[in-house]
Parts: structure tokens; sequence; C-alpha cells
């Protein structure tokens, strides 16, 4: 299983969000997600997830919380298991990222774009709730979310 991390930045009610559209053979092509990426040896999931920000935005950020661990449970890419951050920062001033094109999104307005299935499911719960949650995701071949179990 895969170990990941995963933040969304807030900044003035907006998510950095980034649109993965310049790597080749990305499973993420096309979707917008948050920032974020693989856990290197010795890495904790904090130390990950500081790491993956400052790599693909520049950013200093503040207020970083564990919010959700998500199980991901794809066939065609194998499992992940994802640490969820909510992170804040003062600058809206970002690098540019080699993975796709990084834009500050009104958090109203974020439904509205391609997003996986399953962001659809936790996105709101970092709205509406405090505690750090578990979210098993389970999509079938070819990226069609079947199933999700909240706890």
């Amino acid at each position: 299983m895969r170990l990941t991390t995963l933040c969304y930045i807030e900044h003035n009610g907006c998510y950095l969000m980034l649109n993965r559209n310049k790597k080749t053979n990305d499973e993420n092509a096309g979707k917008w997600i948050g920032v974020g990426g693989h856990m290197e040896e010795n890495e904790s999931p904090e130390e990950c997830a500081l790491r993956e920000i400052k790599e693909e935005t520049g950013l200093t950020v503040t207020d970083l919380r564990l919010r959700g661990i998500l199980t991901f449970i794809l066939p065609d890419w194998g499992n992940e298991l994802t640490f969820l951050y909510t992170a804040r920062t003062d600058s809206d001033e970002i690098t540019a990222c080699a993975e796709g094109t990084l834009a500050w999104i009104p958090m109203e307005k974020i439904s509205g774009l391609p997003l996986w299935e399953g962001d659809r499911v936790f996105l709101p719960l970092l709205q509406s709730r405090q505690d750090c949650f578990s979210l098993k995701l389970i999509y079938a071949p070819g990226g069609a979310l079947v199933d999700d179990r909240l706890s």
C-alpha cells in the first residue's frame, strides 16, 4: 500500500488546488486535487506534507492539521493510505508546479471542478467536521467510485 499525504491550503476563503495537467501517465490527469505526494523513507506524514507543499507551491504554511485518514482501494493503480491535512497561509504567491497548474479556487466553486468522486465525499467533511475522520473509498476498475465508508 502506498503512503501519501494530501493537503488543502486555505487563504481568503479559497483552497489552493492543483490541476494535474503536466505529467505523462498521471493517474490524476485532468483532475483538480490538493497538494501532496508520496512519503519518503524515514519521513513522517507531517514532514511529507510540509516538504510536498514547499516543493509544489513554494509556500510556508501555518496551522497544519491532520483532518482525516483516507484509504483508497484502487484496482487500476494499487491501494493507497493518505493522510489528509488542512493548513493556512498568509501569502497567495505561489511558484510554478511541475505537476500541473495551481490556482486559488473559492471553496464554494470547487464542486464545479473535475474532481475524483471520492473527493466529493471528503471535501465537504473538511467544512462540516472538526475531528479527524477515517474514510474508505472503493473504486472499480476504470475509476468509478462504488462505495464509501466513513468512520
